[in-house]
């Protein structure tokens, strides 16, 4: 049980910021490219109580954790009026890419940090769970929001580039998309996917990190 508790507090920390981030990431992007709706409503903020949401941020986690050693969890999403947008088709791709690419760049960090760590000779047990798994969280939650399926990232980024009237009958999709999600991960489908995209993922960010792991390690 204390083991639990231990491990339930190494990732709540990366949980947090990752969610929280990926959603001001949305808001940002969609206030820059004309819609100020999340802006307005105090939701581009890096302040987490903002964007938890009791069930997706805390107890779904937790229970997750507690029965499956999978950690998962969603934030309150962020409003975005698309036809705010000064290009809506076009510019839902880069709102919704904003998130994933926060979790990248969080990915980064935290790899970064448990770089520092070993090279400043922190062999405490927690600090470097920690940066495990912020790099493994972000990562995860980089790989499944860009599956190509509405309302994930991937399924708006999608729809963006597909012809209007094609993207008009994939939109269409979104209502069922949550229980298309629950089949998947029931079948464990969605390791095809979600498995190789945080590979392509982790060594983006050990690339780009590389010149400081050459230089410390």
């Amino acid at each position: 049980m204390v083991e639990n508790f231990r491990n339930i507090l190494v990732f709540a920390l990366p949980v947090l910021f990752a969610i929280t981030l990926h959603e001001a990431a949305h808001a940002y992007a969609a206030r820059r490219l004309g819609d100020n709706t999340a802006y307005a409503q105090g939701r581009m903020t890096l302040n987490p109580l903002v964007h938890i949401d009791l069930f997706g941020t805390i107890i779904i986690p937790i229970v997750l954790y507690l029965t499956s050693g999978f950690v998962f969890g969603y934030a309150k999403p962020v409003p975005v009026q698309f036809g705010n947008l000064r290009n809506p088709k076009r510019d839902m791709a880069w709102v919704a890419l904003a998130g994933p690419g926060a979790n990248l760049l969080m990915a980064l960090m935290w790899l970064v940090f448990g770089v520092l760590l070993t090279a400043f000779g922190v062999d405490e047990e927690f600090p470097n769970k920690m940066a495990q798994a912020g790099l493994v969280t972000n990562l995860l939650i980089f790989a499944f929001n860009l599956f190509p399926l509405p309302p994930l990232d991937g399924g708006r980024v999608l729809t963006s580039m597909l012809p209007h009237r094609l993207a008009f009958k994939f939109a269409r999709i979104e209502p069922y998309g949550f229980f298309i999600l629950l089949a998947l991960l029931y079948f464990n489908l969605l390791a095809f996917w979600v498995q190789p995209v945080m590979w392509l993922g982790a060594q983006a960010v050990k690339l780009i990190a590389s010149p400081l792991t050459f230089l410390l390690m």
